[in-house]
């Protein structure tokens, strides 16, 4: 069995419009809405603009190698 945990993230672009990248069985999912994906992704989870469901520790561990702020931009940028 591995210990890999995966995660989701959604940009929320308007009502009825995410772009997601990441498996739709993930351990984890993290969504953030476009107007504040600009903003550091730790800022934004402490001020709850990044919300997650599931486990932090894919969150995190997403966050701290700069994973998350890569696939949010690659998001932002597939308008």
């Amino acid at each position: 069995m591995s210990d890999a945990r995966t995660i989701q993230f959604r940009l929320v672009m308007g009502k009825g419009d995410e772009r997601v990248s990441g498996p739709d069985n993930a351990d984890t999912v993290a969504t953030i809405a476009k107007a504040d994906a600009t903003m550091d992704l730790s800022v934004a989870f402490m001020k709850s603009k990044l919300k997650i469901t599931g486990a932090t520790g894919p969150l995190f561990d997403a966050l701290s190698s700069g994973q998350a702020a890569t696939i949010i931009a690659e998001l932002l940028q597939t308008e």
